[in-house]
C-alpha cells in the first residue's frame, strides 16, 4: 500500500506498508513529483499467487506508478489462477500515471487480474497497460492459456470506462482471428481521464499506425487501443506517446 500526500512544495510519501515478494523502490528525483517503482522479487506470477496494490494520491501530488521490467505470467501448476488485485484513488487536483511495463503470458499461464481506478472531478489519469501474447522470439504459440482482465475507471459510483478481456483454451487461434486481434502479438490499451484529454485527441491520432484507433468517450477521457505483432513494434509507438501525454517523464524503467 501507498499513500502520497504534499508536503513543502513535493510529493511526498504519507504511508507506506509492503510485504511478501511484491516491493516498491523510489528512484531519486529534484522535482514536486513522486516515481514508485513496483518489484515482484518472485520474479513472475503463477497458480495460486495472490498480489495486491493500493494506492492514494491526495489533492494537488503527481505520483507515477512503473514496473521494474515485465511481469511474467509462467505456466500454471493447477486450475487455480494467479490472482492480481490493484486498487487506486485519485483526489481531486492530483494526477497518477499508472505505466507497467508489458505482462508477457506464457502458454500454459492462468491469471485473473482487475484493476480499479477511483478518480475524483479534477483528477487526471493517465493509464497503460500491455500484454504479450508469447515469447515472440522463441516461436512460442499460446496452445492452452487462460487469462482474465478487467479495468475499470469510476466517478463516485458510476463507471466512466470498463476493459473486459478475457481468453482461454486456444489463446493463439483465438488472437488469429480476423474480427479479433488479427494475429498481433502484443496489445496496449491507454486511457487518459483529465481535463488535457480532449485536447490530445488530435496528437495522439497523429502518432498512431494504422493498427490502432483512438476514440474520445467523453470531454474528459480518450482511450485508445494499439495493435503490433509483437512487444519491440509495440513499444516504437508507445514510448514516443507516452513520452508526450507524460511531458517527457516516462519513468527510468522505460528506457533500460
Amino acid at each position: 500500500m501507498l499513500g502520497v500526500r504534499r508536503s513543502c512544495g513535493r510529493t511526498a510519501i504519507g504511508a507506506l506498508r509492503q510485504a511478501g515478494s511484491s516491493k516498491l523502490l523510489f528512484p531519486r528525483q529534484d522535482g514536486p513529483e513522486k516515481d514508485a517503482v513496483l518489484i515482484n522479487t518472485a520474479g513472475g506470477v503463477t497458480s495460486g499467487d495472490m498480489f495486491e496494490f493500493d494506492g492514494r494520491a491526495e489533492a494537488q501530488t503527481h505520483l507515477t506508478l512503473t514496473t521494474q521490467a515485465a511481469e511474467r505470467a509462467y505456466k500454471a501448476n493447477g486450475p487455480e489462477p494467479a490472482r492480481i488485485r490493484s486498487r487506486l484513488h485519485v483526489a481531486a487536483g492530483a494526477t497518477v500515471h499508472w505505466l507497467p511495463q508489458e505482462t508477457i503470458l506464457f502458454n500454459g499461464c492462468c491469471v485473473d487480474r482487475q484493476l480499479l481506478v477511483q478518480v475524483e472531478p479534477g483528477a487526471t489519469l493517465l493509464l497503460a497497460e500491455t500484454l504479450v501474447f508469447g515469447r515472440h522470439a522463441m516461436g512460442e504459440t499460446l496452445a492452452s492459456a487462460t487469462f482474465r482482465d478487467r479495468i475499470e475507471i469510476r466517478q463516485g459510483r458510476t463507471p466512466v470506462f470498463v476493459d473486459a478481456f478475457s481468453l482461454a483454451g486456444d489463446v493463439a487461434a483465438q488472437v488469429n482471428r480476423r474480427f479479433g486481434l488479427a494475429g498481433s502479438g502484443a496489445t496496449t490499451v491507454l486511457a487518459l481521464f483529465g481535463p488535457k484529454a480532449e485536447a490530445a485527441l488530435s496528437a495522439l491520432r497523429d502518432a498512431l499506425p494504422e493498427t490502432a484507433g483512438a476514440s474520445l468517450v467523453r470531454d474528459d477521457l480518450l482511450v485508445a487501443r494499439i495493435l503490433a505483432p509483437d512487444s519491440f513494434v509495440l513499444r516504437k509507438t508507445l514510448v514516443p506517446i507516452l513520452n508526450t501525454l507524460t511531458d517527457n517523464r516516462l519513468p527510468r524503467p522505460w528506457m533500460i
